[in-house]
C-alpha cells in the first residue's frame, strides 16, 4: 500500500522504483535486460508524484530537453497512481498519452503537411506526364527532320566561309595578282607576235600595247607593295 501526503499514522513503506523522465515507452519496452521488473511512481512528502529512474539504465535512457521533461511532468503530476501504473503497464494506455502530447502533435502535423505537400507535388508531376511525353517526341522528330536539314546547310555556308576566306587570304591575293601579271605579260606578247606577222596595223597594235602595259604594271606595283606590306 502507499504512503499518501506523509501521513504520520501509516508505515513507511519501501519507495519504488521510478522511471526516467527522457524515456518515450513504458519499462516493459524500454527497461535493460538486468531490470527484472518496471519501475514505479511514489508520492513525495509535499503529496506529488516524483519518477527516479533506474540506476542499471540511467546512462541508456533518451536524452529529453528540459523543456519538453517539464511539459510531460505537467501531464503527469495530476494523475493518480493507479493512472501511472497504467501508463506503465498498457502499452495502448501509454501510446494514447503520447499523442496526447502538444510536441508528438506538432511534429505529426508537421509530418502530415509535409506529406499532404508532396502527395500534390506528386500528383502535379504526373499531371504533366503526357506534356512531357509529347514534347519529347516533338523534339524527336526535330532532331531526325529539321535538324539534319539545318545541319546540312550549316555545313554548306561553313564550306562556303571557309573557301571565301581562302579566295581573299593574303598570301592567296598575292598569287591572284601574280597570275593577273602574267596574263597581261602573255597578252602583250601575243599582240606583238601579231604586230611582227603583220595582223595587225601599227596604230592598233600601239592603242592596245598601251593599255596592257599600263595593267601589267598597275598589277606589278600593287604585287610588290601586297608583298613589301606582308614581309614588314
Amino acid at each position: 500500500m502507499f504512503k499518501f501526503w506523509n501521513s504520520p499514522d501509516q508505515q513507511a513503506q519501501p519507495r519504488p522504483q521510478e522511471i526516467s523522465t527522457g524515456s518515450w515507452g513504458p519499462p516493459s519496452v524500454v527497461s535493460s535486460p538486468s531490470s527484472s521488473r518496471p519501475g514505479t511512481p511514489s508520492v513525495s512528502s509535499s503529496g506529488s508524484f516524483s519518477i527516479q529512474r533506474p540506476a542499471d539504465r540511467s546512462q541508456s535512457s533518451a536524452h529529453v530537453s528540459p523543456s519538453e521533461a517539464a511539459g510531460i511532468i505537467a501531464h503527469l503530476k495530476d494523475k493518480s497512481v493507479d493512472e501511472l501504473r497504467k501508463l506503465l503497464s498498457d502499452k495502448d494506455a501509454y501510446h494514447n498519452f503520447l499523442l496526447s502530447l502538444e510536441p508528438v502533435k506538432t511534429q505529426n502535423k508537421v509530418r502530415d503537411e509535409l506529406r499532404n505537400e508532396t502527395l500534390q507535388l506528386a500528383s502535379v508531376n504526373l499531371d504533366k506526364e503526357p506534356r512531357i511525353m509529347e514534347l519529347r517526341n516533338q523534339c524527336r522528330i526535330i532532331r531526325t527532320t529539321e535538324l539534319a536539314a539545318a545541319q546540312e546547310k550549316l555545313h554548306e555556308l561553313d564550306r562556303k566561309k571557309e573557301e571565301t576566306l581562302k579566295f581573299y587570304a593574303p598570301v592567296s591575293l598575292l598569287r591572284q595578282l601574280q597570275e593577273a601579271m602574267s596574263t597581261a605579260e602573255e597578252e602583250s606578247e601575243a599582240l606583238h607576235r601579231q604586230l611582227l606577222d603583220r595582223e595587225i596595223d601599227h596604230g592598233s597594235f600601239i592603242q592596245k600595247y598601251k593599255k596592257l602595259r599600263c595593267t601589267y604594271h598597275r598589277r606589278a606595283l600593287t604585287h610588290l607593295a601586297a608583298k613589301t606590306s606582308l614581309n614588314g
